[in-house]
């Protein structure tokens, strides 16, 4: 097995002694969760020469608290708005301007998102021509596309970070908990027909979206008040722990919001789409966990080969997440292909067995990401460089924020100038 030492060594001599490792540590752990959740909430039957998408969460709602684990989302917010806050401040400070600033934080982040599109868009081209059903395909394009309204929202709340960095939580809290009032109190849930979906009036069917952006607001200024104030006591992540989970448990339990913090196919209300009230009380449960973790993390990423394992997920971060569904479909349709209809890959996910047959192929689907990220990383990290004179490679890497450069020299040890600047 080829030694890892020099690349754990050029990792740590490369990051700054001020950097809070912890941060990129939720960040890993929460893009972790969200492929870790799709790959095992989510299943594609084989029906009748067709594909349809389904849940296990639909025939088994007692594994809602399987999504309490793997709905990691909020700590992705409560980090980005943290990084976000204190990256501005520092391109404020240097003279950067605003545009600028952005400009690279969106090629960043969207420049990874172009070769998914192309790449399904070929797909899709080759699926149709071939004379794969428009169901199959319109279900497998859904499953590339979804996650891509996360990054949208990301999106619009980093440019908005100016605006929003001085912003307290309580506010687009206070936003969502009159939506929902709105969506599902007299006014919302009054005729809904006996179909248990809330027949709301027209304008304020669309009233919900509105928690689209206040209710990922939440965490998002969490973390930029983080980033303004320091690192919050242990009072504050017991306090966000507590509450949060008390006011989830009590909504659930008395005020008709379903136990899964994802959505569940032909469930009348969805936690996420939008997110209703109980998701965003559930994420500040989770949030304050977060904090409640970064002392342990920091003591834990003191370790070079921990730090290292973190940095460099968080290198291809955005590379995981737009490529895991991706990974999940080749190998299902490789099964499907090869073998017919398979236990835990093709079949109806509506029993225990299901459940255990997911579990032994997460490693096959880890490994079809593998050969992803070994295809597409370069669009997320950028090339390497050209040898300079001296036969020195010239590295640039993009780590959670930061761009690290440096020349790495031919015996594999950092050069004595190597930098790291902030982005």
């Amino acid at each position: 097995m080829r030694d890892l030492g020099p690349l754990v060594r050029r990792i740590e001599a490369a990051t700054p002694p001020d950097r809070d490792r912890a941060v990129d540590a939720l960040r890993a752990f929460a893009i972790l969760g969200v492929v870790l959740g799709h790959w095992l909430v989510t299943a594609l039957v084989a029906d009748s020469g067709t594909v349809h998408g389904s849940s296990p969460l639909r025939y088994l709602p007692q594994l809602a608290p399987i999504s309490w684990v793997f709905q990691t989302l909020a700590v992705f917010f409560l980090v980005g708005g943290q990084v976000g806050a204190k990256s501005y401040a520092s391109a404020r400070a240097r003279g950067t301007t605003y545009g600028k600033w952005l400009g690279t934080r969106m090629v960043r982040l969207f420049r990874p998102v172009a070769a998914v599109l192309v790449v399904w868009a070929v797909a899709t081209g080759a699926m149709l021509a071939s004379g794969t059903g428009f169901e199959t395909v319109q279900t497998l394009y859904r499953l590339i596309l979804s996650p891509l309204w996360f990054l949208l929202v990301f999106a619009a709340l980093t440019a908005a970070t100016p605006l929003v960095a001085r912003l307290h939580p309580l506010w687009p809290l206070a936003v969502v908990l009159y939506v929902d009032l709105f969506r599902f109190g007299p006014a919302g849930s009054g005729g809904s027909g006996g179909s248990g979906r809330p027949d709301w009036p027209g304008w304020l069917g669309g009233l919900g979206w509105l928690n689209v952006a206040a209710g990922w607001l939440v965490p998002y200024c969490l973390g930029a008040l983080w980033a303004r104030r320091g690192m919050p006591g242990r009072t504050t992540g017991w306090t966000l722990l507590v509450g949060g989970a008390t006011a989830t448990a009590v909504l659930i339990l008395f005020a008709g919001y379903p136990a899964s913090m994802v959505g569940v196919p032909g469930a009348a209300i969805s936690n996420l789409d939008p997110p209703t009230l109980a998701a965003v009380t559930f994420g500040l449960a989770q949030c304050g966990a977060a904090l409640l973790l970064l002392g342990p993390l920091r003591r834990w990423l003191v370790r070079p080969r921990a730090w290292a394992a973190v940095a460099l997920l968080n290198l291809s971060a955005m590379t995981v997440f737009l490529w895991h569904q991706t990974a999940m479909i080749a190998v299902t349709a490789l099964g499907l292909w090869a073998g017919g209809a398979l236990p835990g890959l093709h079949t109806v996910p509506d029993g225990t067995g299901w459940v255990l047959a997911r579990l032994c192929w997460l490693p096959v689907f880890a490994m079809a990401l593998l050969v992803c990220w070994a295809a597409f990383r370069t669009y997320e990290q950028g090339r390497r460089r050209a040898p300079g004179p001296s036969g020195q490679i010239v590295n640039r890497r993009v780590v959670s924020g930061q761009v690290v450069s440096g020349q790495v020299m031919g015996d594999g040890r950092p050069a004595p100038e190597t930098e790291v600047r902030r982005a």
